[in-house]
């Protein structure tokens, strides 16, 4: 794995939490409560981002609302450059049909990764809509897609890597923006309190 160098810490974990709240509060005002929502994290951050605004949305609404995870592995569009893509479990254990689907990821890039959630959701059935909630947007989109819910706007280079670390998983809470060797490419986050630190695309 390449050596990562933090070049800026661009969110605390107090920010984290403020920009979690913030979230909350927007998609139940956009969908006039959690009535018909569920969320659904792509893994391996955007899951536990889900769990966490899951639990924001109990303690203002009092509502338990559906979570989930989703594995793209097989849905990339680099899948066949990649000898043994890394496979993580999709937990969707509830209907998917005629609800709000708030999917959620750590770090919107180009686009892709939500273009490969979207098809591997789709094979669950048939949403009313489908709705996406970022921690990080930092631009450089491939594809035309947007979030309806952004946390915080971070402006970075190409070259760059803009990684969310959990506590729970990394042992401490942060957005930081990292360098890597000219060339390196950076895979997909492990869930592990190792020094490779994940990936977005």
């Amino acid at each position: 794995m390449p050596k990562l160098e933090t070049k800026s810490v661009v969110m605390d974990a107090q920010a984290i939490e403020r920009a979690l709240t913030r979230l909350t509060h927007e998609i139940l005002e956009h969908n006039k409560g959690a009535d018909d929502i569920a969320l659904v994290g792509i893994v391996t951050r955007g899951d536990l981002l889900a769990l966490e605004l899951a639990k924001r949305i109990q303690q203002i609404e009092d509502v338990e609302v559906p979570v989930g995870s989703l594995d793209i592995s097989f849905y990339r569009d680099d899948v066949a450059i990649h000898i043994a893509p890394e496979v993580h479990t999709t937990n969707i254990s509830f209907s998917v049909d005629g609800r709000t689907i708030v999917l959620v990821d750590d770090v919107l890039y180009t686009g892709r990764t939500i273009r490969a959630a979207l098809d591997a959701l789709m094979d669950y059935g048939r949403p009313a809509a489908i709705q996406l909630a970022v921690l990080v947007d930092r631009g450089h989109r491939e594809l035309p897609i947007r979030a309806d819910y952004v946390g915080k706007n971070v402006p970075s280079a190409s070259q760059e890597h803009v990684r969310l670390f959990l506590e729970s998983v990394d042992g401490r809470s942060s957005v930081e923006i990292l360098q890597a060797a000219p060339g390196e490419r950076i895979g997909s986050a492990p869930l592990s309190k190792a020094q490779e630190k994940g990936g977005e695309v």
